[in-house]
C-alpha cells in the first residue's frame, strides 16, 4: 500500500506501508495520519484543509490533533474517486510513467525503488492542473445530481 500528501505547488513523501502490515485505525492515526500532516505543513506552512480517504477510520479528535481543518469521512460523499486528486489523476499518471519503465522490478525492493523514482519524477505541473481541475468537476457533480460525472468531462 502506498500513501502521499499532494497540494498546489508541492508534494509530500511517497509513504509505502510494509508489506503484510494490517492497516487499521490505530495505524493510521499512530504513524501515517501525523507523516502526512507534517508533509502537509511543510508544503503549505501557513495553512490547509486536510482531505483524508474515505477508508480511514480517523475520529474528529484524531484528526483535529494532528491538523487544524479538515474534510472528515461524514461531509464527504462515500466512495468518491472523481473528487480525490489522488484517484483520478495521480495514480493514473503514476502508473502510466510505470508502465514505460523498463526493465520491470523483480522483488518488492526493486518495485519500492521505481514507485519512488516514479514519484519522484511526477510533474508538479500535473497535479497542480489536477487540483485546478476541482471546481469543475464540483459543478459536473452538482449537474449530474450528485451521480457519476467523469464521463462528462472533457
Amino acid at each position: 500500500m502506498v500513501s502521499v500528501c499532494v497540494c498546489f505547488g508541492g508534494k509530500g513523501r511517497l509513504y509505502l506501508i510494509p508489506n503484510k502490515t494490517k492497516v487499521n485505525a490505530k495505524l493510521y492515526v499512530e504513524t501515517l495520519l501525523s507523516e502526512l500532516v507534517q508533509d502537509c505543513i511543510s508544503v503549505l506552512p501557513s495553512g490547509f484543509i486536510f482531505q483524508q480517504d474515505t477508508w480511514q477510520s480517523c475520529s474528529r479528535v484524531d484528526c483535529y490533533t494532528n491538523c487544524c481543518e479538515f474534510i472528515g469521512k461524514d461531509e464527504w460523499p462515500p466512495n468518491s474517486p472523481d473528487f480525490n486528486p489522488l484517484d483520478y489523476h495521480v495514480w493514473g499518471a503514476m502508473f502510466e510513467r510505470y508502465k514505460s519503465f523498463q526493465p520491470k522490478p523483480e522483488n518488492i525492493d526493486e518495485l519500492k525503488k521505481v514507485l519512488q523514482l516514479t514519484w519522484d519524477q511526477l510533474p508538479q505541473d500535473s497535479i497542480n492542473k489536477a487540483i485546478l481541475s476541482f471546481p469543475k468537476r464540483l459543478r459536473a457533480c452538482v449537474k449530474a445530481g450528485g451521480g457519476h460525472f467523469e464521463h462528462t468531462l472533457k
